[in-house]
């Protein structure tokens, strides 16, 4: 019996395979610091956890609506109006299981066969894969470290042909740490009504960013709310990435035919989950602003230790935890350079091609891990590079 001929295309995860490895390490007994893992490090805070076990002794553990519990969604429309200067009815968002789920509702919504989506590269290449399983096609759009790794609009324009029919942006950015500028993002507002074109704005790291940089939501542009389907979630700002929680804002057109993904894969996300993330929403908010404080901490530290390496060119980063330098000059590849830092080392960082064309020649490490071993990571990291 064969498979589906589509997931001839649709490989397992590179990231998965690299924790993978490093788990059969450890388990053999070899002590690995962990620089590959996207999530932060911090546990979810306690008035969210709270909140959580409240309702699962109240009993609130069955079925939600398809768009999830009312007081959620009117959490969410009032923080995009606040935070984010957009105003969504709260019909027009639906509560899915993780960004994962919102970005593959909207390409198996919006996307028709043969259907151009046009993807900054280097990026988290979900996109790629969902767009592939939704008969579309993905384009990669270069993002170069000369230019903060915003791709250019002329090589967005350059890419759109007649059967281009979205945009996808990720900002603040994963892998690089890049946060797109006002003037980048008001450039790409222009070619998107100039060409009739969606674009999927990711903002799950839209509280992670640094010194100065701003967080600006694509659909909060003039005239761009009813053409940009806005992604985020929990799992990042608020440290839940186990509880699988995201949502999605658009158009009630286009909110409409993602509702009916959701509701034949899914049904609707965790219920006593939901609650936990009106907590989030409405309740303090000093465990988050502690969290991206220390993420700026150990941001500046590994950016200072990784531009004294030899062979190593890199930029401190604007947002994320992420940090995404250049190893083209040690003559090695983004794999190699990986195996070689797991062996010599003993810290785990994930290849630079696992995210598309355009990361070749780089590595990204997380520095989602104690400031500690953040110093221990950049001092063996060194003596490493130094034997090169």
């Amino acid at each position: 019996m064969k498979v589906a001929d589509r997931m001839e295309s649709i490989p397992f995860s590179g990231i998965r395979k690299i924790f993978e490895e490093v788990m059969r390490r450890e388990k053999a007994g070899e002590e690995i610091i962990h620089l590959n893992i996207g999530r932060p490090d911090f546990d979810t805070p306690a008035h969210i956890k709270e909140a959580a076990k409240k309702a699962l002794d109240e009993g609130k553990v069955h079925y939600s609506s398809n768009y999830g519990i009312p007081q959620l969604r009117e959490a969410l429309a009032d923080k995009l109006q606040r935070e984010n200067q957009m105003s969504y009815d709260p019909g027009e968002i639906i509560v899915t299981v993780g960004g994962n789920e919102a970005v593959f509702i909207a390409m198996m919504g919006l996307l028709d066969a043969g259907d151009e989506v046009l993807i900054p590269d280097p990026c988290w290449l979900n996109y790629f894969y969902c767009v592939q399983m939704a008969g579309g096609v993905p384009v990669s759009v270069p993002a170069r470290q000369e230019h903060q790794f915003t791709p250019s609009i002329d090589d967005f324009r350059s890419r759109v042909t007649d059967k281009t029919k979205m945009i996808v942006i990720n900002t603040p950015n994963n892998p690089t740490g890049a946060v797109y500028s006002t003037e980048s993002l008001q450039a790409l507002a222009q070619l998107a009504e100039e060409k009739d074109l969606y674009v999927l704005s990711d903002e799950i790291y839209e509280k992670m960013v640094f010194d100065g940089h701003r967080h600006v939501s694509f659909g909060s542009l003039p005239g761009m709310k009813d053409r940009t389907v806005t992604v985020s979630g929990f799992a990042k700002n608020y440290s839940m990435t186990g509880w699988r929680l995201g949502f999605v804002a658009a158009s009630p057109v286009a909110i409409s035919a993602m509702v009916r993904i959701h509701q034949y894969v899914t049904i609707c996300a965790t219920s006593f989950a939901q609650w936990g993330a009106v907590a989030a929403l409405n309740g303090p908010q000093d465990d988050v602003a502690h969290m991206i404080a220390e993420f700026g901490r150990r941001g500046a530290l590994v950016s200072s230790a990784l531009q004294e390496m030899p062979g190593i060119q890199v930029a401190k980063p604007a947002g994320t935890f992420y940090i995404f330098p250049s190893i083209t000059e040690t003559g090695k590849s983004s794999q190699e350079m990986a195996e070689y830092l797991l062996d010599e080392a003993k810290i785990a960082v994930v290849p630079g091609h696992v995210f598309g064309d355009y990361g070749e020649g780089f590595i990204r490490l997380s520095y989602a891990n104690s400031y500690e071993n953040l110093e221990k990571a950049m001092a063996s990291m060194h003596k490493a590079l130094q034997k090169l």
